[in-house]
C-alpha cells in the first residue's frame, strides 16, 4: 500500500497538481471535440456548396459533358442517375468508396429499384431544397486515396431526368488540425503541470513559514521549560495569526496555572510545617517528661492539621476539574440545615432571615461548605452580630452573610479570595486559620455557575454576597 506524503507542502502540491491536470485534460478534451465538430461542419458545408453548384448547372440545362466540375484532390464530384450510371465525374477521380453511390470505375454499378422515391424527386429544372445526405467515405483521386466527407444533392434536369450529385470535401486538413492541437496539448501539459507544482510548492512554503516558526518556538519552550516565552505572531490577519495568538493565550494560561500550582505547593508546605512542628515538639517533650503531656493541645493541633489537609485536598479536586453530579437543591432548606448543625458551637448567634427558598442546580455538600465557610469567616471577625439572609432576585438565588467587624478595605476586595491570604490588620496566623476558607468558597461558587463578591455592610463591617442561577 502506497504511503501518503508526510509533508503538508507535498500533499498540497500533489493535490493541486492533480486537480489542475484533471481540469486541463477535461478542458483539452472539450476543445478537441469542439474543434473536430467545427471542422467537420466546415467540411460538410464545403461538400454541400460544391454539390449544389454542380446541381444548379444541371438544373439550368447544362449537358453532363459540359459541366464545370471542380478540379484537384480537395473536392471530388460525380453525378449518378437513378439507374446507377455515372454520368459525370471529376477529371482525376478514379473511385469512391462508402458513399452508397457507384464508383467511377467501372462506369456502371448494378442498378437498384428506385421507383419508390419518384414522388420525392425535385420538379423539372429544380434542385432538392432539403438538407443533403452526408456520409464519410474514401475516394481515389489521381492515384491518391484519402478520406472525404460527401454530400448528396438531387436535381432534376429540364429534360425531366433526376440525378444525384456527390461532392466531397477532404478531411485530411481537419484531421491534421485536430492532431496538431492534440499534440500541442500533450506537449504543453507536462511543462504546465511542472509550473503549477513549482508555484504551489513555493507558495505553500511561504504560507507555512509562520507555522514552522511557531513549531520551532514551541519545541524550544518545551525543551527549556520557560513558559514566559511566546511564539511569534505574523502581521497577517489570517488563520495562522489566529493560531499563534491562541497559542500564546494558551501559554499564558499554562504559565499562570503552573505559577499558581507552584505557589500553592509552597504555601501548603509552609502551612503544614507549623502544625507538624508543633506536634513534634509536644511529642518530644512528652517523651522526655510524660507529666507535661498536653493532650488538649495535641488534639487541637491534629484537628487543625486535619482541617488543613481536607481543605488542600478539596482545592486539588477543584483544580483537577472534579465536578460531582448536580441536582436541584432547595437553597433555603440547605441553609437552615447548616444553621442547625453549627448552632451549638457558634461563638456568635447567627441572625437568619430566609425570605425565599429558591432552587438551584448544585452539589448539596459543596453548597453547604460555601455557607459554612462564609459563616466561619463572619464569626471570626464579628464583634457582636452575624446576619444571614436568603432570597431570590430576578431569577437569581441570593445568599448574604454580613458581620459588624472591621470590614474589608476596598483595595483587598479581590485579594481576600486568593489562597493563603490573610489581612494583617484583621487576623493573626493563630486565630485566622490557613487563609483558604474564602478561596474555597469562591471556587465552589464559580464551579456552580455563580459569583461571590464582598462589599461594605450597611451598618459597617463586611457583606459577602453569593449569587447562583435559580431553576
Amino acid at each position: 500500500m502506497a504511503r501518503r506524503p508526510a509533508s503538508v507542502r507535498a500533499r498540497t502540491t500533489l493535490g493541486a497538481t492533480a486537480v489542475v491536470a484533471v481540469a486541463l485534460v477535461a478542458a483539452g478534451l472539450a476543445v478537441v471535440l469542439l474543434l473536430r465538430s467545427n471542422l467537420g461542419g466546415q467540411a460538410d458545408l464545403k461538400a454541400e456548396v460544391a454539390a449544389r453548384e454542380v446541381a444548379s448547372q444541371l438544373a439550368a440545362g447544362t449537358p453532363f459533358a459540359a459541366l464545370d466540375l471542380p478540379d484537384g484532390e480537395d473536392r471530388p464530384v460525380q453525378v449518378v442517375d437513378e439507374e446507377g450510371r455515372v454520368r459525370a465525374a471529376s477529371e482525376d477521380l478514379r473511385r469512391i468508396h462508402g458513399t452508397g453511390s457507384p464508383g467511377v470505375r467501372p462506369g456502371r454499378s448494378p442498378s437498384g429499384d428506385d421507383d419508390d422515391g419518384d414522388d420525392d424527386d425535385p420538379a423539372r429544372g429544380e434542385v432538392s431544397g432539403g438538407d443533403p445526405e452526408f456520409s464519410t467515405g474514401r475516394a481515389t483521386v489521381d492515384d491518391r486515396t484519402a478520406d472525404y466527407r460527401f454530400a448528396a444533392v438531387e436535381v432534376t434536369t429540364p429534360r425531366d431526368e433526376t440525378v444525384t450529385v456527390y461532392a466531397g470535401a477532404d478531411l485530411a486538413a481537419a484531421r491534421d488540425a485536430v492532431g496538431t492541437a492534440v499534440r500541442a496539448m500533450l506537449a504543453g501539459l507536462p511543462p504546465l503541470l511542472a509550473v503549477v507544482a513549482g508555484v504551489t510548492w513555493l507558495v505553500t512554503r511561504r504560507a507555512l513559514r509562520p507555522v514552522e516558526a511557531v513549531r520551532v518556538e514551541l519545541a524550544e519552550i518545551t525543551s527549556s521549560g520557560d513558559l514566559a516565552r511566546r511564539v511569534p505572531v505574523p502581521e497577517t490577519r489570517d488563520e495562522i495569526a489566529g493560531l499563534a495568538a491562541t497559542t500564546n493565550a494558551t501559554l499564558a494560561a499554562l504559565e499562570e496555572s503552573v505559577a499558581r500550582q507552584r505557589g500553592f505547593v509552597a504555601d501548603a508546605s509552609h502551612e503544614l510545617r507549623s502544625p507538624i512542628a508543633s506536634l513534634r515538639t509536644q511529642l518530644e517533650v512528652a517523651a522526655a517528661h510524660p507529666e507535661l503531656l498536653d493532650v488538649g493541645g495535641l488534639v487541637e493541633d491534629v484537628l487543625r492539621l486535619q482541617r488543613l489537609a481536607a481543605d488542600l485536598l478539596l482545592l486539588a479536586r477543584i483544580d483537577a476539574g472534579d465536578r460531582p453530579p448536580a441536582r436541584p437543591v432547595a437553597l433555603g432548606g440547605l441553609v437552615g440545615e447548616e444553621l442547625e448543625r453549627r448552632a451549638a458551637g457558634d461563638r456568635i448567634t447567627v441572625q437568619a432571615s430566609i425570605e425565599a427558598d429558591p432552587r438551584v442546580m448544585g452539589v448539596p455538600g459543596r453548597l453547604s461548605r460555601v455557607v459554612g465557610n462564609l459563616l466561619d469567616n463572619a464569626q471570626r471577625h464579628a464583634r457582636s452580630a452575624v446576619r444571614l439572609s436568603v432570597g431570590e432576585e430576578a431569577g437569581t438565588a441570593v445568599v448574604r452573610v454580613a458581620d459588624d467587624g472591621p470590614g474589608v478595605p476596598p483595595a483587598d476586595h479581590e485579594r481576600i479570595f486568593e489562597r493563603f491570604v490573610r489581612l494583617d490588620d484583621a487576623r493573626s496566623r493563630d486565630e485566622g486559620g490557613a487563609g483558604l476558607g474564602l478561596a474555597i468558597a469562591r471556587d465552589l461558587v464559580l464551579a456552580h455557575g455563580g459569583d461571590l463578591a464582598v462589599r461594605e455592610a450597611p451598618g459597617g463591617g463586611a457583606l459577602f454576597e453569593v449569587r447562583l442561577p435559580a431553576v
